[in-house]
């Protein structure tokens, strides 16, 4: 490798983002105490830039401006310029994204601030072609030099409207839970289904797997027809679309047209891991092949190309690939040309073009494929005089016909740092996957993965890390890691019965009450009181692509409260639901899992404990059924679990279902069981 020209202080960072930047001849710091100080001590405007490995736009900018001596000459000499990658830093993120949000409205990545030297914004934006960014550089430094006080009084106003975003008033008055608030918030979510193409009106699309799970819940628990059939073209859509990767599995962060044909194509581990819990569900109660399909690609292609030999879940590839003349462009690994296509798939093209749509209905740009379903088994089957294994066997010999050309093809970059909250995710989707299917291999990975957490991320006070690579953590972590963790090990407790993880999940959830809790209003804040304090300490309240890790928090409280009979995380959880109540009402989409909280305070929710010496195999025939309204306890030996104590029976089968502490006779019977549990 020859000698780069330039070389800044991102070069000692571990962050794949980072270490992207490291020969820019811009001087980047990281954000830390030191580089933070230095502004102060200077004097010097900041200039927080954030944005994460996958990210095109990130790469444009880059390319036109942070490689560019001329703009870096001005960024030099007038500011004390901090790189974050908002992956490594979600703290960071929010308080800029926040600040971005209030100055202009939206919000994005790249996402570049100016703040004084003490960290306040008083300027910002995302993507800036370089003569834009260019000008604003030069106005904002001569501002701070020739009306520095100007530049501070618009500070404190900001950081004011900031502080105000982060003040929760607690309700006066009992507003209890019930269906009628359920059924107006879904007539109000109702009116932005895109009833054509699933999910919401509009482009680009984002999968929402949180706001997905919540809908198809409450269609089935409801019997809601409406949106069941909503639920089903959302999923069908989806998987059918080009944001699923068709040869190798997984799925794309974002759809940028209606119909999830085109990509944003980077694929992040986040995404798959609630996906393939979201599939894995959807099987349990339709038994759809296609979902199964779907599960089982995508846990091929996160087992090939995002998984590490110590168990730990890589957390990206990136949407740039080198196309045939070595340029990198956006999706080039994963589109096809006709021509290209014709010359593979030399017997049946005429059935693969009409099955992915090899027509002007899948054409991009620049005469590009991207391959897209529009058409179930069945029809194409019918249409061409095929059995479905007969089909099936043909779609086997096209993907592993375009795999293996795919494979000679230079791959998207990969982001190879470690999250403890997205390992989590990863972590529930194999669970969920081994619940749905009973493979035991998808059991031993989530395996395999938890003790990857407890072996690097988890230190010996229970609390843990956030970043993992190349065996080195930095970054402490955030609520949601602890919260996602938990979620994971109270889940894979329920696959197992193995104690341990209840424990832990329990430990966890000590930690977040002492470094996380808002004593006031019951709500948990994002950073831990062990960190230093950013320009605002906030809540994460509404839900993104990920859960708001407050949610999270709450359903952990209420479903351990359950096994364990612990009243104060019972009564915590209808708190903190209470406390955020009044914030559904204002859009009710940014909130699916606050609402799936409150079915389970609505409607009835069942534990189910299992006792005897096959009582592992009696919960792997209740759990193939779909039954999101119960959490499972169990033990082949007595047990001082709250909910199992004095059941076990030496000689017995034992099968207790139980509700809001009361239960009925037990039964050894898997049959009356399930009957039971679907009596809605």
């Amino acid at each position: 490798m020859p000698k780069a020209k330039f070389t800044n202080n991102l070069i000692n960072e571990t962050s794949p983002y980072l270490l992207q930047h490291a020969h820019n001849p811009v001087n980047w710091e990281a954000w830390n105490t030191k580089s933070l100080e230095k502004a102060r001590k200077e004097d010097k405007l900041l200039l927080i830039s954030v944005g994460y490995s996958a990210c095109h736009w990130c790469h444009v900018m880059e390319h036109e401006s942070f490689e560019d001596e001329e703009v870096a000459e001005i960024m030099n000499e007038h500011f004390i310029n901090i790189k974050v990658d908002r992956e490594e830093r979600p703290d960071v993120d929010q308080v800029y994204m926040n600040a971005i949000q209030v100055m202009t409205g939206a919000g994005g990545w790249p996402m570049n601030i100016v703040a004084l030297p003490d960290g306040r914004p008083v300027w910002g934006g995302t993507y800036f072609r370089k003569e834009q960014w260019k000008d604003a550089l030069k106005q904002l430094s001569g501002l701070y030099q020739t009306k520095p006080d100007e530049m501070k009084s618009y500070a404190s106003k900001l950081e004011e409207g900031l502080q105000q975003l982060q003040l929760i008033e607690t309700p006066q008055e009992e507003t209890p839970f019930t269906t009628a608030f359920l059924n107006k918030m879904l007539e109000k979510w109702k009116k932005g289904f895109d009833r054509k193409n699933g999910g919401s009106q509009g482009a680009p699309k984002f999968m929402l797997p949180v706001n997905q799970s919540f809908l198809f819940r409450y269609a089935v628990q409801k019997d809601d027809k409406e949106i069941f059939d909503q639920s089903l073209l959302s999923l069908n859509k989806i998987s059918y679309g080009g944001v699923f990767d068709h040869i190798g599995g997984g799925f794309s962060r974002y759809s940028v047209d209606e119909r999830w044909h085109v990509p944003h194509f980077e694929k992040m581990l986040y995404d798959n891991g609630q996906l393939v819990s979201l599939y894995s569900k959807a099987f349990a109660f339709t038994k759809d092949n296609w979902y199964k399909e779907v599960v089982y690609k995508t846990l091929d292609f996160v087992k090939e190309e995002l998984t590490d030999s110590t168990g730990a879940f890589y957390s990206a590839l990136d949407a740039d690939s080198e196309d045939e003349t070595e340029n990198k462009t956006e999706g080039a690994y994963y589109v096809w040309k006709k021509d290209q296509l014709q010359d593979l798939i030399t017997e049946d093209f005429s059935i693969f073009e009409a099955y992915y749509n090899i027509n002007s209905f899948g054409k991009w740009e620049d005469n590009n494929y991207v391959l897209i379903r529009s058409k179930s088994n069945e029809v194409i089957a019918e249409e061409f005089n095929l059995s479905l294994s007969q089909l099936e066997e043909k779609k086997k010999n096209w993907t592993k016909i375009l795999k293996q050309e795919r494979d000679k093809r230079t791959k998207p970059g990969l982001d190879d740092k470690s999250l403890t909250s997205w390992n989590a995710l990863m972590l529930n989707g194999y669970v969920d996957a081994y619940k749905a299917f009973g493979k035991p291999e998808f059991l031993k990975k989530a395996l395999e993965n938890a003790a990857f957490l407890q072996k690097y991320q988890f230190r010996e006070d229970h609390r843990l890390w956030h970043n993992f690579k190349n065996g080195k953590n930095s970054i402490n972590a955030y609520l949601e890691d602890y919260v996602l963790c938990a979620e994971a090990f109270i889940n894979l407790y329920e696959a197992t019965f193995e104690e341990k993880w209840l424990e832990i999940a329990e430990q966890l959830i000590t930690v977040c009450m002492e470094d996380f809790q808002d004593k006031k209003t019951g709500l948990f804040y994002f950073t831990s009181s062990r960190d230093e304090a950013l320009i605002t300490r906030n809540y994460e309240l509404n839900d993104n692509v990920l859960p708001a890790s407050n949610s999270v928090m709450a359903k952990n409280l209420f479903k351990v409260s359950k096994i364990t009979g612990n009243r104060e995380y019972y009564d915590l959880a209808n708190k903190m639901l209470k406390t955020v109540q009044p914030q559904i009402k204002t859009y009710p989409q940014s909130y699916a899992n606050w609402l799936d909280l409150m079915l389970n305070f609505t409607d009835p929710f069942y534990e189910v404990a299992i006792t005897g010496k096959n009582a592992i195999s009696i919960k792997r025939e209740l759990e193939q059924e779909f039954l999101p309204y119960t959490i499972f306890a169990g033990s082949v030996k007595a047990s001082e679990i709250s909910i199992l104590r004095n059941r076990f029976k030496n000689d017995k089968d034992l099968i207790y279902i139980c509700s809001d502490g009361k239960c009925d006779l037990p039964t050894d019977s898997v049959e009356e069981s399930i009957k039971t549990l679907k009596q809605f």
